[in-house]
């Protein structure tokens, strides 16, 4: 239950490829290069086909570069500790070898095989790395833009399915799992709640239980419980507090202090 589930990256994937922005980029690419009639396409090819061969190009393309990204490259990077310019790099030629035999694939019905001889291993193979390389560098220009601009968000949240990800409240170690408790549900987690907790940052939160850490910001309210107490988080959902952490949750303010 470590990295991206698979799931969750196909949903992304079709997500991304079905989007109306990207679907009317794509469209607007293709019917520029079909009226345009790039590398000798204006003149060897009549208007549908040459529509099929431009459409296929771009949509192709763009599809096969997306799911060797989202799926492959992507989650390689997880693991690397590359600098981003030589992640690009590799990344570039892996996806322009994909394109590349994509378009040897794509030339043949419309051109024969003289296409393996011309085009495709010259100006086409050239453009599909220097394409590959633009694309992906401003998509790691752009990524960490966004990163700088957004707060940091706790590691713990990645291992969640998309739709569970929300405002972190605590964490329950059951059994082998950790259930994590966010303002949009709870799943489970197959880890220690020792290491759950140190995945947290930058939140500010408590151990208050062995089996229980608790997000500071989301606690509404606290009870006394005998020697312990009981913590109010919300939406029904309350977390004890056992005696030798009261001395913890009075020096974070949410109990007054002893006298003397």
């Amino acid at each position: 239950m470590t990295g991206r589930p698979s799931s969750f990256t196909m949903r992304e994937l079709r997500d991304h490829l079905g989007a109306p922005f990207v679907l009317a980029v794509q469209a607007g690419i293709a019917l520029i290069l079909w009226i345009s009639g790039p590398f000798g396409t204006l003149d060897s090819l009549t208007a549908l086909p040459r529509l099929v061969y431009w459409v296929g190009i771009v949509f192709g393309t763009y599809a096969l570069g997306s799911i060797l990204t989202l799926m492959v490259l992507d989650r390689i990077d997880q693991y690397s500790r590359w600098p981003v310019a030589l992640r690009v790099l590799r990344s570039g030629g892996i996806v322009g070898l994909g394109v590349v035999a994509f378009l040897m694939a794509w030339n043949l019905p419309f051109f024969g095989r003289d296409s393996l001889t011309g085009q495709v291993t010259s100006t086409g193979i050239l453009g599909a790395f220097v394409v590959s390389w633009v694309v992906l560098g401003l998509r790691a220009v752009s990524q960490g833009a966004a990163e700088a601009q957004t707060p940091q968000q706790p590691a713990i949240l990645q291992r969640l399915p998309l739709e569970k990800r929300g405002a972190l409240m605590a964490l329950c170690a059951t059994d082998h799992y950790v259930e994590v408790i966010t303002e949009n549900g709870r799943a489970l987690v197959l880890m220690r709640l020792a290491d759950a907790i140190t995945e947290t940052a930058p939140i500010r939160g408590l151990q208050v239980h062995r089996s229980h850490w608790v997000a500071l910001a989301q606690v509404k309210k606290v009870t006394r419980r005998g020697d312990g107490a009981s913590l109010d988080m919300g939406a029904g959902l309350e977390i004890p507090v056992s005696r030798r952490h009261m001395r913890t949750i009075r020096a974070a303010g949410l109990l007054p202090q002893k006298q003397g």
